[in-house]
């Protein structure tokens, strides 16, 4: 199985307001950018897409991957167990369980090992996925986030 390396951000102007995801996938020489924008979304919902759209990008099921993520959201969720908890309840009281539960369907096809690392650190990758997110959250006649929901 392949091994990849995949970096994700996610922002947001207004939280909500405009947002944007960023996603950098690496194997050996291959390098490939994702990255998307919507009209009014959140930054935690962003973070969790970029993981999303990431994963579903990989082609050979199994791959082991290390994901960087700046967002405690994310890492802390799956590496702390909160995901799996939130799910036996049902998402009760909890945010965004649409892309969880999407999230939960490209997890499980693979091996990932997230890794948390500081946002806006110097990190040259982390650093690209922040400007795919910002760059892709000011382009207009942004589609809907239709998972969205204002409180």
């Amino acid at each position: 199985m392949p091994d990849i390396t995949i970096y994700t951000d996610g922002a947001a102007r207004g939280n909500p307001g405009p947002g944007g995801y960023g996603a950098i996938l690496m194997s050996g020489s291959l390098k490939k950018e994702l990255s998307a924008g919507y009209r009014l979304t959140t930054n935690n919902r962003m973070e969790l897409l970029a993981v999303i759209v990431a994963l579903e990008a990989l082609k050979i099921e199994g791959s082991r991957v290390t994901l960087y993520t700046d967002s405690r959201y994310v890492a802390d969720a799956v590496n702390k167990g909160w995901l799996f908890n939130w799910v036996q309840k049902r998402f009760k009281g909890k945010k965004n369980p649409d892309l969880w539960l999407r999230f939960l369907e490209v997890f499980k096809k693979h091996q990932v090992r997230f890794v948390w690392i500081k946002g806006h650190n110097d990190n040259p990758w982390n650093e690209r996925c922040d400007q795919l997110a910002v760059a892709a959250s000011l382009q207009p006649h942004l589609p809907e986030d239709t998972g969205y929901q204002p409180e």
